[in-house]
C-alpha cells in the first residue's frame, strides 16, 4: 500500500513539474521562475559569456563612473528606451531582438505582416521603447542624435496625449567596424537603397540642397561602383557613425562655412565620444555575446535566447587590395578613431561588470555560509542600504579577481583588427 502511494505521489510530482516546464517554454514571456518581472538573475542561466581577454591592454583611462552601467530602468513607471538606429550596424537584428526576445511581464505584441509592434508597459497602455520596431520612424528615417534628443519627448507626448515632464531617456545604439560598416552601406545602396526620406533636422530645419548635395541623378544610386560611392565628396557614408552620434548644433548643422573643416572635425569627434561615453548603453556588431551581456546587467532585463555571431556578411564577401582599404579609413578617419575609443571602453566596461559580478557572487556565498540553517536569502544585486555593508568584502579584490578571469577557461571572442560581423539575418528570429 505505501508503495503504490510513493508511485502515485511521483507521478503526480513528476506530471506536475512536466506541466511547469512545458508552459515555461511555450510562454516564455509570461512566467519567469526566480526573476520576478522579466528581471535577470544570474541563477536563471548557465554562463553563455565569453570569458574576458586576461591580456587586454587598455588604451584610455575611463574612470569607474563611465565603467558602470547598471541603471535603474523602471518598465511601470516613466522611463523610456530610445535606440538611436545607425545604418548597417546590425541595427535591424537587435531592434527584432527588443520586441521579440526579451522576456518582460507582458511582452510585446507582434502580428504577423504587421511592421511595427505594440510595447505596452506592464500597467498601462504607454510605451517604454521607442524604436523602429515600436514607434517607427517617428522623428525620420534613422534619426541621429540631434534630431531624437530633440524629438522623442514632444512625439511622446503627442501619441500618449499628455504632456510629462518626468520622463528619463535611456539612449542606446550599436556602432560598427567603419570599414565593413562602409562597404556593406554601399552594397546596400548598390540594390537602391537612398535613405532619401531622411529629414536631418537640425537647429529647427532641415538643410538646403546647397548644404547637403546629392551624390547620384535619378531616383537612386543602384549600380555604382565603389570608386565612384568612394569619390563623392557630399556622400553621408564617411563618417557616418561619428555625425549621427554627435551634437550637430556645435558646428553649425549642415553650414560646412560655419566652423573651419578641422575645427568642425575634432568637435564633432569629441561631441561623439561625449554623447556616446553617457548614453545608458552601446553595443558592437561585432561582439555580440558581450553586447548581450552588458544590456541585460545594464537595464537587468533578459533576453530569451542569445545572440549570435555570424561570420558571413555582404560586406566581408568584398575582396579588397590594401590601396583600397586604406582609401576607405581615410574616408572614415573619424568614425576609426570612434570605434577604436568605442570598442576599448566596450572591453573595459565587460572585463568591470564581469568582475563585479563575480565579487557579488562571492559575497552571496560567503554570506550564505554564515547563515546556514538560518533560512535567510541573499540577492545577487544588494540594494544601495546594503552596498555598505559589503563594501569591505570588496576591497583589495581587483588584483585577484583579475589573476582568476586569467585562469578560467571558457569561451573567448575572436580578436582581430576587423571581426566577423552580423547583418540583418538572425537564426534567433525565425519568423518576422
Amino acid at each position: 500500500m505505501v508503495e503504490r502511494s510513493s508511485k502515485f505521489l511521483l507521478i503526480v510530482v513528476g506530471s506536475v513539474c512536466f506541466m511547469l516546464i512545458l508552459y515555461q517554454y511555450v510562454a516564455p514571456g509570461v512566467i519567469n521562475f526566480g526573476s520576478p518581472h522579466g528581471y535577470f538573475t544570474e541563477e536563471d542561466e548557465g554562463d553563455i559569456f565569453p570569458t574576458p581577454d586576461p591580456h587586454y591592454v587598455k588604451k584610455y583611462y575611463f574612470p569607474v563612473r563611465d565603467l558602470e552601467r547598471t541603471v535603474d530602468f523602471q518598465i511601470k513607471g516613466e522611463d523610456v528606451i530610445v535606440f538611436l538606429h545607425i545604418q548597417k550596424t546590425g541595427g535591424t537584428t537587435f531592434g527584432r531582438h527588443l520586441v521579440q526576445n526579451v522576456r518582460l511581464e507582458v511582452p510585446c505584441d507582434c502580428r504577423p505582416g504587421q511592421k511595427k509592434c505594440t510595447c505596452y508597459r506592464p500597467n498601462r497602455k504607454e510605451t517604454w521603447l521607442f524604436s523602429r520596431f515600436s514607434t517607427g520612424w517617428s522623428c525620420g528615417l534613422h534619426a541621429d542624435w540631434t534630431e531624437l534628443t530633440n524629438c522623442v519627448p514632444g512625439v511622446l507626448n503627442k501619441k500618449e496625449n499628455k504632456q510629462k515632464n518626468l520622463r528619463k531617456f535611456y539612449y542606446i545604439t550599436l556602432l560598427r567596424d567603419p570599414v565593413s560598416r562602409y562597404l556593406s552601406e554601399w552594397r546596400h545602396v548598390q540594390r537602391g537603397a537612398t535613405w532619401k526620406t531622411s529629414l536631418h533636422m537640425c537647429d529647427g530645419r532641415t538643410p538646403t540642397p546647397e548644404e547637403l548635395p546629392s551624390c547620384y541623378e535619378g531616383s537612386d544610386w543602384s549600380g555604382c561602383t565603389l570608386q565612384q560611392f568612394m569619390d563623392c565628396p557630399y556622400n553621408l557614408a564617411n563618417n557616418r557613425q561619428v555625425r549621427m552620434l554627435a551634437d550637430l548644433s556645435l558646428v553649425g548643422c549642415y553650414n560646412m562655412s560655419t566652423v573651419p573643416e578641422k575645427k568642425r572635425a575634432q568637435l564633432l569627434l569629441e561631441s561623439a565620444k561625449k554623447n556616446l561615453r553617457d548614453m545608458a548603453f552601446f553595443g558592437l556588431t561585432e561582439y555580440q555575446r558581450k553586447t548581450q551581456f552588458l544590456f541585460e546587467r545594464t537595464f537587468r532585463l533578459r533576453f530569451i535566447r542569445p545572440f549570435m555571431q555570424y561570420n558571413s556578411t555582404r560586406a566581408a564577401g568584398v575582396d579588397l587590395d590594401n590601396t583600397t582599404i586604406q582609401r576607405i579609413e581615410e574616408l572614415n578617419e573619424l568614425d576609426m578613431e570612434l570605434y577604436d575609443y568605442a570598442r576599448d571602453l566596450f572591453q573595459q566596461r565587460y572585463q568591470y561588470t564581469r568582475q563585479q559580478e563575480r565579487r557579488q557572487q562571492r559575497i552571496k556565498n560567503h554570506m550564505l555560509q554564515s547563515h546556514q540553517g538560518l533560512g535567510l536569502g541573499v540577492n545577487l544585486w544588494p540594494s544601495h542600504s546594503r552596498q555598505s555593508a559589503v563594501s569591505t568584502l570588496e576591497d583589495g579584490e581587483g588584483e585577484r579577481e583579475e589573476r582568476e578571469e586569467g585562469e578560467e577557461g571558457g569561451r573567448t571572442e575572436e580578436a582581430g583588427s576587423r571581426l566577423p560581423t552580423e547583418d540583418y539575418m538572425n537564426q534567433i528570429i525565425n519568423r518576422w
